[in-house]
């Protein structure tokens, strides 16, 4: 079975093969409707809007604890490429979307499924079987460029071509340049996330920093339109 869901501003969309219980994709949807209340930059009464006014740590929930402190992991490991501050406000959202991805896919697991697909806007987790997904063109949204065969992995792609430039470079204070999209596979949607979005703002140099991390791939392709990739991106083409 697969359904879609708008949660968090985007379409979520969830199929599990080993299941026909429409209520086990009710659990899920309303789990991303947590964190999309807990975590939202857009709604006033979020807690992380509460924290944006001066809510002290020692009232932050678990959850907010937890991703706060891997994003801050996060930051040193990428030398600052990751940074949810800006303009004197946090967002989480370069990281949080695929925790959840990452955390729903457990529950899944918890719950005895092993067959199955979640994206939401974009990063994709899925697991058992092998599963075709398409990498597309950023000059032309409808066009695909490539399509890598994956399972028990996750895949994010970080670019402008969507949202527009929401991903900013925070060391030279400026949008990435030489960059239109990159797109990373790792062991979990929550790697591939985060590393997504600080290679993206690395601009065109990003593709060497994922090349240079254990068991994680991209393909980046630049603002001309020509793509570079991973030693071991090739493993994964179709």
């Amino acid at each position: 079975m697969k359904q879609t869901r708008i949660i968090m501003g985007m379409p979520i969309t969830i199929e599990i093969r080993d299941e026909d219980n429409p209520l086990v994709f009710e659990t899920v949807f309303d789990y991303f409707r947590s964190v999309d209340a807990r975590f939202s930059p857009f709604k006033s009464d979020s807690e992380l809007s509460q924290i944006n006014r001066g809510l002290p740590k020692e009232k932050w929930s678990d959850e907010m604890k937890e991703v706060m402190e891997l994003c801050d992991q996060t930051r040193e490991i990428t030398g600052g490429y990751f940074d949810i501050y800006y303009e004197g406000n946090i967002d989480t959202s370069g990281l949080v979307k695929g925790w959840a991805i990452d955390k729903a896919a457990m529950m899944l697991k918890d719950l005895g499924y092993n067959i199955f697909f979640i994206e939401a806007g974009g990063d994709i987790q899925v697991e058992g079987d092998q599963w075709e997904v398409g990498i597309r063109n950023p000059f032309d949204v409808n066009e695909i460029v490539k399509v890598i065969s994956i399972s028990g992995k996750g895949v994010a792609t970080s670019g402008a071509y969507i949202r527009g430039d929401h991903i900013y470079n925070p060391i030279r204070k400026s949008t990435p340049i030489g960059v239109s999209s990159i797109t990373v596979v790792a062991s979990d949607i929550f790697e591939a996330d985060r590393f997504a979005t600080a290679a993206y703002a690395m601009g065109s140099a990003g593709i060497n920093f994922i090349n240079a991390l254990p068991e994680v791939e991209g393909y980046m392709i630049d603002g001309s339109g020509l793509a570079t990739f991973t030693k071991g991106f090739a493993n994964y083409v179709a």
